[in-house]
């Protein structure tokens, strides 16, 4: 039998269907491309955003017209979110809970032929543990360590539809980083729901697993999807500093420039703290991207307060700035908060900031101009590699370097988004 699995939002999803497709590999069945036609279609939904809910519905549709016959499963934030929601064809129904079980419950549909919907009022207090053994095709490893959030930003339906914070065990976190660099990945990249809040459920912090994590031999690069300013603690810079294998790249959300939206937004710093961490982590890594979130157009953002905002990105210099037009999320406090921004301000105010964005990412991409960087080598295509930095800056290399080797690479040119460059010299297998 063929699987078509399409997975939409976060890279916790990415790794959450990664998993997914390893047991329906182990159990046999073939993993086809989402748009063949499949006896069995997975689609990991996603909530954070309006549209994010349109791509859940599009995807669940497609499925269903593609092949009436096969067994559509819907999984995850969407649906978490969305209990009452009801798209004739659609056979098996989970939320964030017994995404490890969809097998089990593919095969129990095929043999009694009724609907599964399974939902759950409360998230046990237990990690629901997945490990992936290989990522086909890929020179970086995502582990997933943690799930869950607690913050409760007032924009955010995150934790009404993810639960608790729940850490995997450290010594599992610790064997699978393990098996994985034993198995030649090059980079390994932690992710979660709330990353930097791993161990709060086991009596443990985010700087104890990093410390055992660097010591783990042979790994290479080892990165940190995202992680909040407040948990950029003394203990975990220290961590940061002294361990080069942690790459140079730290992906810090923002949310807004302006102290009245984050008081608003019920974020857990003001703009001074925000700067002086920034500060902190640039005395010791001085050349290390810092790239972002920022949500426009949330409620009482005035142009006043938007032009605070780019004032502080350009303060910050951030590499990178991810912009997301606010989405109001039915349950969340925002959604129920006066001055409601229109649609046509909100994407008028993305676009102008996403401009701030490419500038500032030049005028990062212009200090390593003639600088040699090692370059993880993702594919080739048409005479040229492409790879990532440790700094994730993106690079066409000339020639064929060898796929999911390191590499140096001397930068010569700038075509954004690539930085252009040759191999110097190689200096990791």
């Amino acid at each position: 039998m063929k699987v078509g699995i399409c997975t939409l939002g976060c890279k916790v999803n990415a790794y959450e269907s990664e998993y997914i497709a390893q047991c329906f590999k182990n159990r046999g069945y073939t993993i086809g491309d989402f748009n063949d036609i499949c006896d069995v279609y997975v689609i990991n939904t996603c909530a954070v955003t309006n549209t994010s809910d349109v791509k859940s519905k599009k995807m669940i549709r497609r499925a269903i017209r593609q092949n009436s016959a096969a067994c559509v499963v819907a999984v995850g934030c969407f649906m978490q979110a969305n209990q009452d929601y009801h798209e004739l064809g659609l056979d098996i129904v989970l939320g964030n809970k017994d995404k490890s079980q969809i097998v089990d419950l593919v095969e129990e549909y095929f043999r009694q032929q009724k609907e599964i919907k399974k939902f759950y009022q409360d998230f046990d207090e237990s990690f629901e543990n997945m490990a992936i053994t290989t990522f086909e095709g890929r020179s970086r490893a995502f582990v997933k360590i943690q799930d869950g959030c607690e913050n409760f930003c007032s924009y955010c339906i995150i934790p009404y539809v993810r639960g608790k914070c729940r850490s995997k065990a450290k010594d599992i976190v610790l064997k699978e980083i393990d098996d994985l660099v034993m198995k030649g990945y090059q980079e390994i990249v932690l992710t979660g729901i709330h990353t930097g809040n791993y161990g709060v459920d086991l009596n443990l912090n985010f700087a104890s697993l990093l410390q055992d994590i660097v010591k783990i031999k042979n790994l290479k690069r080892l990165r940190i999807s995202s992680i909040e300013i407040t948990e950029l603690t003394d203990e975990v810079l220290k961590i940061i500093r002294d361990n080069p294998v942690i790459v140079d790249h730290l992906h810090i959300p923002l949310q807004a420039g302006s102290d009245a939206i984050l008081k608003a937004m019920n974020r857990k710093y003001d703009l001074s703290y925000f700067y002086d961490k920034i500060q902190k982590i640039r005395a010791i890594r001085p050349d290390i991207s810092i790239t972002t979130d920022v949500i426009v157009g949330f409620p009482g953002e005035d142009d006043v307060m938007f032009q605070d905002t780019i004032n502080t990105v350009k303060k910050m210099a951030f590499s990178k700035i991810h912009v997301f037009p606010y989405s109001i999320r039915t349950g969340t406090t925002a959604a129920t908060m006066p001055n409601q921004i229109d649609n046509n301000t909100k994407k008028d105010r993305a676009r102008k900031l996403l401009d701030v964005s490419r500038q500032l990412e030049i005028d990062y991409f212009e200090k390593f101009k003639n600088k040699t960087i090692e370059v993880l080598v993702e594919t080739t295509k048409d005479g040229f590699g492409y790879g990532h930095s440790g700094n994730y800056l993106s690079v066409k290399i000339l020639g064929n370097p060898s796929v999911h080797s390191i590499v140096k690479v001397m930068i010569t040119d700038i075509k954004y988004p690539y930085l252009i460059g040759y191999v110097n010299e190689k200096v990791l297998i």
